[in-house]
């Protein structure tokens, strides 16, 4: 073996494995099955034009010396962003852990407690700093949070404003500009009126729904909303504000003014700069919003037996289920950094940021009052950590700031701004100063005592207690929050546990080598809107993943900006409108969507102004061509787009695809290809062999970005060249087209930390290893179909009888035997397995995906485990409700329980094949009754009175 292959640590099969799986199969070679599975006319006649494959310790080599031409410059920008210390025990326990990194999207909540817990924890600390009623389990960065707002309140409208078209939105002068931006894009195709302006002349005439409001504002300037909000209440105007999540710990919380949402970022509660991200926002917002909040929300609810449990809450609101009724995407969560904020949270507890917001403030007024004693003005009236300074001479700042290592945030030709951060000293305030006595030949002197006085209005200053709660209250030393952190991992199934063969997620191996540089300082301290001649390293390392991605997918450029799937997909929308409205056709708004498509698409379609007609698929699973054909030329005239995932969601390459993308350029449309599963696709065929136009790709599926519990994603978008110039732009750093659309994500490039891993594992596997992958994949999910021949039913396949990198297996005709697809599930945790997805794209069904990092033993022990689930249910009558399906999964307080009343041994309730014993996962809870949870919305820790004993 040679040890130098990344592939051969990347790909769980082995050449000895091969032949056994081939036979199983029924094919001679692996080149017979891929010519079974991918229709010729859509195979790539040549390899990828990539680079061979490097060693991992070459990639880390090649990695640090990129780190080198990052220039980390102190930075006190601002705009949302700041410096933060993560604390040592969190980064270790939590950013580094694959206990942590490598779990799903908790939609199984008896095997995810421990995250379910941690998002709780997140709700806690946001609600209670916001003073609002409830909040969720978190949102992408605080301009998409802040477009959620305005979509939300939009959908909050009377009934009255409704009928008079009431549409207009007033945003302050005071708002970032990136969320600007976003707003702009977001308002476009709903017809939302964005009204920019001061909040104090504000008229509060008819024809506005809404307003947002910034707190502090993007300069730093704190004000007294108070009133503002109870004129607009008068008005039937809902408010939402985007505040600063630390400042809060000071500064009256907005709920106390009666506002209707709050949202923001909660980057600076430990999580890197990372040149934009991965961070989590929050929202916040009314208890009778509830069924209007995006994203997700996590509750209390009871088990099996009456203990208490936690669980996703309200998950009718999952776009699969609500499709085009959907106003917003639910793959918009950033679980891992919400985890990782909340216990920033809990380690340091509500005094902790007291005393962080403190000496932020403090070393604000203090170099506030400094500058101010060498004759400097300060512009800012009231200010937590921002102040504004008037300075002569601009060009001799910037040249000594630079010169020291400092980036300060300039206004205009004679203001600067400087947002101070918990990473800054006494020695880092000197420096300041020192470079603008420099500016003006200024000579220090020595001063006397300065008073600092108040920079927070008395009627501005927190009065409310928050994060009373035991848990925040508990974990302050190293030695207790490593044991809490321990604690929830052990409730959690990750993938350091065993295989999670989720179809359309694609859970594969997040290798350590792709992981690892996440924690080094050169590519977490940059500020996203450091000048890009400081960020040589990351430029070279974002422009280099562009390209692979663009050699992969046949297209001409990519655009890192959209920070989820979700947002791929509506980036993707974005841009073929923006295309036709250049065209003069912004007429075209019918979007055409299979049945068999990804559960977001139409949800995306409706956010970016489209009209969406769903198209049949027939009885093999693949696109109706009649009703297709029928549908295209129905609408020829106003054809947008077709949305079409590929290899279908059934898990199958429809042969008919060139034929169905030729259609839709024939009527007028463009092809919009969803990049879920891209990962049968890498290096045998491609999106623009098919003749799609633009594709995202979830860099957290097929690129090996981890799923993080449910975030962090990343989901690019590359586009055909006529597409190219409408990528999308930011108001701060130029990127994008030359016909650019407005922002999609409020930093230039997205996530850029976490594009770190793609970028490793193409430049690791190289063109060989990434085709090899994409073969592994289709073979494990043949295998697996093959293994469980006979006993499962297969409900679709290619032409030739084959799976693409995943299967559907129908689970309904054990409906006979009273068993349900989800006592399945269920049973398999008693297994030491998470589900597959669940009932999705048909009910009753299990999706399976084994990706290429499994092992041949771990396909294995994954087919014995069904093969004797599939014994269980021949055993039991739709008559019998006590058996080991039903009652699944059995729990340690079950098993060593006095009493045992079940008809079966407690051996097959816990150990029904040999090799669970040697690795048991015990779930920490028994099934959750879902309806309980939400007829009983609870969506934050119980108060601290129900710790108080008796």
């Amino acid at each position: 073996m040679n040890t130098e292959v990344f592939a051969a640590r990347h790909i769980g099969i082995t050449e000895r494995d091969l032949p056994r799986m081939l036979e199983t199969i029924g094919v001679k070679s692996m080149e017979q099955l891929i010519y079974e599975t991918i229709p010729d006319d859509i195979k790539l006649g040549t390899p990828l034009d990539l680079p061979k494959g490097i060693s991992e310790h070459q990639f880390l080599s090649h990695l640090s010396e990129l780190a080198k031409k990052n220039k980390v410059f102190k930075s006190y920008i601002g705009l949302g962003y700041h410096e933060s210390l993560t604390p040592s025990v969190i980064k270790r326990n939590i950013l580094e852990n694959p206990g942590w990194y490598t779990a799903y999207t908790p939609y199984q909540a008896e095997i995810a407690q421990g995250r379910l817990e941690a998002l709780l924890n997140f709700q806690t600390v946001i609600s209670d700093l916001t003073g609002m009623e409830i909040a969720n389990a978190s949102l992408l960065d605080e301009s998409t949070a802040a477009a959620e707002a305005m979509s939300m309140l939009f959908e909050l409208r009377s009934r009255q404003q409704k009928k008079d078209g009431t549409v207009k939105f007033f945003v302050s002068e005071e708002i970032l500009p990136q969320t600007m931006s976003l707003l702009q894009t977001r308002a476009l195709p709903l017809g939302i009126a964005l009204v920019v302006g001061n909040h104090e002349t504000f008229d509060f005439s008819e024809g506005y729904y809404g307003a947002l409001l910034q707190y502090p504002g993007k300069h730093g300037q704190v004000n007294d909303y108070a009133s503002f909000v109870e004129k607009a209440k008068e008005n039937d105007i809902k408010v939402a504000v985007a505040a600063d999540i630390l400042s809060l710990a000071m500064l009256t919380p907005p709920g106390e003014w009666g506002v209707d949402a709050v949202v923001g970022t909660t980057q600076r509660f430990g999580i890197p700069l990372g040149y934009g991200g991965p961070h989590a926002a929050f929202f916040a917002t009314k208890e009778a919003y509830k069924r209007n909040i995006p994203g997700r929300i996590i509750g209390i609810t009871k088990d099996t037996d009456g203990n208490p449990a936690l669980r996703m809450a309200l998950q009718t609101r999952e776009q699969h289920i609500k499709r085009d009724k959907a106003t917003s995407n639910i793959c918009t969560a950033q679980v891992l950094l919400a985890v990782m904020a909340g216990m920033y949270a809990v380690y340091h507890g509500p005094e902790g940021l007291k005393f962080i917001a403190g000496k932020v403030h403090d070393n604000t007024k203090k170099l506030a009052k400094t500058l101010e004693a060498y004759g400097f003005e300060q512009l800012n009236s009231a200010y937590f950590d921002t102040i504004q300074i008037k300075a002569k001479d601009l060009e001799r700042l910037k040249e000594a700031t630079e010169n020291k290592g400092i980036n300060l945030y300039y206004v205009d030709d004679s203001t600067v701004s400087i947002s101070l951060n918990e990473a800054v000293s006494e020695d880092d305030l000197n420096t300041l100063v020192s470079c603008f006595l420099e500016s003006q030949d200024l000579k220090e002197k020595s001063l006397e005592e300065i008073d600092l006085g108040e920079a927070i209005p008395s009627n501005l200053q927190r009065r409310t207690p928050f994060m009373e709660h035991q848990v925040f209250n508990s974990y302050h030393s190293e030695t207790e929050l490593m044991r809490y952190i321990k604690k929830l991992e052990r409730k959690d199934l990750a993938l350091n546990h065993s295989m999670i063969s989720l179809g359309s997620c694609t859970m594969k191996l997040n290798a350590a080598s792709e992981m690892l540089p996440l924690s080094w300082p050169e590519w977490g301290n940059l500020h996203p809107f450091a000048p890009i001649n400081q960020a040589e390293g990351y430029q070279e390392m974002l422009k280099s993943l562009e390209e692979q991605l663009n050699v992969i997918t046949g297209f001409s450029a990519t655009s890192l900006q959209p920070n989820s799937g979700a947002q791929g997909e509506y980036a993707g929308l974005m841009v073929i409108r923006a295309y036709h409205e250049s065209r003069g056709e912004s007429h075209r708004n019918i979007c055409l969507i299979p049945a068999s498509a990804h559960g977001t698409n139409p949800a995306s379609a409706v956010m970016a102004g489209m009209k969406v007609v769903v198209t049949k698929t027939d009885d093999k699973g693949n696109i109706d061509m009649d009703d297709l054909v029928e549908k295209a030329e129905q609408h020829a005239e106003n054809l947008a787009a077709l949305m079409v995932t590929y290899p279908s969601t059934h898990g199958v390459f429809e042969s008919s695809i060139k034929q169905i993308t030729k259609l839709i350029h024939d009527n007028g449309g463009q092809v919009y290809m969803d990049g879920a599963n891209m990962n049968a696709q890498v290096g045998l065929t491609n999106p623009a062999t098919i003749g799609a136009d633009v594709c995202h790709l979830n860099l957290h599926k097929t690129f090996a970005i981890p799923h993080g519990g449910g975030g962090p994603g990343v989901g690019p978008i590359c586009v055909a060249e006529q597409l190219k110039p409408f990528l999308p732009s930011n108001p701060v750093i130029t990127t994008g087209g030359n016909k650019a659309i407005t922002a999609i994500s409020g930093a230039p490039w997205g996530s850029s930390l976490v594009c770190l891993i793609s970028y490793g594992y193409i430049k690791m596997l190289g063109a060989e290893g990434l085709t090899k992958a994409t073969e592994a994949a289709i073979l494990n999910a043949n295998y697996i179909k093959d293994r469980l021949k006979g006993k499962f039913d297969v409900l679709y396949s290619g032409e030739r009888g084959r799976a693409a990198h995943e299967m559907i297996i129908d689970c309904r005709p054990f409906k006979s035997n009273g068993v349900e697809v989800t006592d399945i599930a269920k049973r398999l945790i008693d297994y030491g397995f998470h589900a597959p997805t669940v009932s999705f794209p048909v009910a009753g069904t299990l999706m399976i995906e084994p990706t290429e990092s499994e092992s041949l033993a771990e396909l294995n022990r994954f087919c014995d485990a069904l093969l004797s689930i599939r014994a269980e249910i021949d055993e039991v009558a739709s008559s019998d409700m006590d058996n080991v399906l039903k009652n699944a999964p059995h729990t340690l307080e079950m098993l060593t329980s006095d009493t045992w009343s079940y008809p079966y041994s407690r051996e097959k309730a816990a150990f029904p094949l040999p090799y669970v014993a040697e690795n048991k996962f015990w779930p920490s809870i028994r099934r959750t009754d879902e309806a309980f949870g939400d007829r009983n919305l609870m969506c934050a820790c119980a108060p601290i009175e129900d710790y108080i004993e008796a």
